[in-house]
């Protein structure tokens, strides 16, 4: 059965796309078919995987708004098992368009769309936008569980309280079958004594709930967004490879809990 994974934080900053893209891709090295879809206008996950977001002419707007099927917004990246459906400004304009013209159901449209495709893959990543809108709740009705970064500094739990609340109110109303597929701890520095209490802190608070990898503080990670690769393929023995092999082992077991 096919996983739809929703990786969201309202907070910016914390590793959202870094984790989808190379989430991902550790799943497909795995031997795992995946999707990732990028639900964020700035378009960045396509980026890291070497899509050139700009000159696509079918991404995920085109299928929310129902100008493409789904299936011919689905783009190859340099991975056999990975695919991806692109986002780039144009998806900014939606939340408008749904306002100007309403729908009966505007948090369904995803989930909607995923429908002819949902037995076609493993796990269906999305990477979601920092905001709690109208993209945000189309990925999280659209999902099975959703996974959330927390970046190992100041201000991260007030972060994660108001995400919570999202939530709990999502599965109070549009998706009560949503679940929390666990925390996860990046930017972690093992020198900075605040990325010790911030994981000590969530560590206490959602202890069944965190995930065991933590995602470290990791050059190649940097550079291998700019080369437009998962750092698992850019340099495949770095740490923050190592985690997100790591991360995509403890979520494969997950699956089969």
């Amino acid at each position: 059965m096919t996983r739809i994974i929703a990786i969201a934080n309202q907070k910016g900053g914390v590793g959202k796309t870094t984790t989808a893209i190379n989430l991902s891709a550790a799943l497909s090295h795995l031997g795992k078919k995946v999707l990732l879809i990028d639900m964020d206008p700035q378009g960045n996950a396509g980026r890291g995987l070497g899509v050139d977001t700009t000159m696509a002419e079918k991404t995920i707007h085109e299928v929310l708004t129902g100008r493409s099927p789904i299936q011919e917004a689905v783009s190859s990246t340099f991975f056999d098992g990975l695919r991806i459906i692109p986002s780039n400004l144009r998806l900014a304009s939606l939340e408008a368009s749904l306002y100007a013209n309403p729908q009966s159901e505007p948090f369904s449209l995803l989930k909607e769309a995923l429908a002819p495709i949902r037995g076609s893959y493993d796990f269906i990543i999305i990477d979601c936008p920092p905001s709690l809108g109208v993209l945000n709740l189309n990925a999280l009705v659209a999902s099975d569980a959703i996974l959330i970064p927390i970046q190992c500094e100041y201000f991260a739990m007030e972060a994660v309280a108001a995400m919570l609340s999202s939530v709990s109110n999502i599965q109070n109303s549009l998706n009560p079958d949503l679940k929390i597929e666990g925390f996860l701890l990046t930017m972690y520095d093992p020198k900075n004594p605040v990325g010790g209490e911030i994981s000590n802190e969530v560590r206490r608070l959602f202890r069944e709930n965190t995930f065991s990898t933590v995602i470290p503080r990791n050059q190649s990670v940097s550079e291998s967004q700019a080369r437009q690769l998962p750092v698992t393929s850019f340099r495949p023995t770095s740490q923050g490879a190592y985690a997100y092999f790591a991360l995509a082992k403890e979520l494969l077991e997950h699956a089969q809990e």
